[in-house]
Parts: structure tokens; sequence; C-alpha cells
């Protein structure tokens, strides 16, 4: 599957257009840690954007999350690294990732939202002004984002990253799309 072909389905199954920015983040994320890894950028980048394509379908029911989207995915011919990090990006499931593409994007999808967050209490409300700093400090706060779990963004030190890392590489890559965010 191409970046197009994933962007067309993403925005066929998903209406909520601050979904479809969470997505972007999350694969703008991805790719640069496949950077930062030396891996394949577009598999990985595909794994980010695609990894919520279910989400409008199971809201009500949050424990089919990932799992319909993994098999909706495997069934269009995605390669099965994607599907795997996919299915167990939702870890209600207690499924663990085996995969340095599926322990990355685990705790991926949490951080975008706390960079998101911490980009809309700034006066500017613009991600440029941003810094790791201002992200880490945010992240000590427990009663700030509630949503972006802690302790899943805290498990990027299975895929070899320090927190301080961790936030750096996601940050710098989500400043490179800004305006597509519309941060």
């Amino acid at each position: 599957m191409t970046r197009e072909e994933a962007l067309k389905l993403v925005q066929e199954k998903i209406q909520n257009q601050n979904l479809i920015k969470h997505c972007l983040a999350v694969e703008a994320c991805m790719k640069g840690f496949a950077q930062h890894f030396n891996e394949n950028i577009e598999m990985w980048g595909l794994a980010g954007l695609l990894h919520d394509i279910d989400y409008e379908l199971t809201k009500d029911n949050p424990q089919q999350h990932s799992v319909i989207g993994a098999e909706m995915l495997e069934k269009l011919g995605v390669d099965k690294e994607i599907c795997k990090a996919v299915k167990t990006h939702n870890e209600m499931h207690g499924l663990k990732p085996e995969s340095l593409i599926a322990k990355t994007l685990l705790p991926v999808d949490p951080l975008t939202g706390l960079i998101v967050a911490s980009v809309l209490v700034l006066p500017s409300k613009k991600i440029v002004d941003l810094t790791a700093e201002n992200v880490l400090n945010r992240f000590k706060e427990k009663g700030f984002a509630k949503g972006a779990k802690r302790e899943i963004i805290s498990k990027c030190v299975d895929a070899g990253l320090n927190l301080e890392e961790f936030v750096k590489i996601g940050l710098g890559a989500m400043k490179k799309i800004c305006n597509e965010l519309g941060l």
C-alpha cells in the first residue's frame, strides 16, 4: 500500500478531522523514529498513519479497537509487521509488542496527544514555540492531559529510548508537519 492509498483509506474511514490530524502526527513521529533507528521510513509511516483506521467504527466498543483495524489491513494486503503493530498498539488487549516498530508505535500514540495538549496551553498555540523541556514538565503533571497515558509513554524504554530522547524525536517530527496539523 502506498502512502497515497493509505491516506485515502484514512479519509474514507475517519470523518473527525482532529482524529485525521492525530493519525498524521503519529505518522510523522513514526517516520522520525524510523530514521533514528535506520528502519524503513515508508513502512513505519504507514503504521502510524493507519494505526487508528478502525477508531470510529469501534468507538463504542474499545475492546475491538485495533483488532478490527488489523484485520481490515490484513485483508487489504498490508505488511504483516504493520498489522501486528496496529493490533498491539491498543493496550486493552494485553498483547506485548514484539517488533521494534510495534514497541515504538505503542508509546508514540499517547505522546502525540501530550504534545498537542502542551502546544494548546502555550500563549502562541504554535508548536514551533514548544520545547522538549516543556513537554517533559507537562509529563510530570498528573492532572494535565490525563488521556495521554504516562505509563504507556514511558514504555519508550522498551524501544531503547529514554523519555527525553523520545520526546525530542517525536516533537521534532511533529514540528516538520506543523501546517498539516494546524499547529
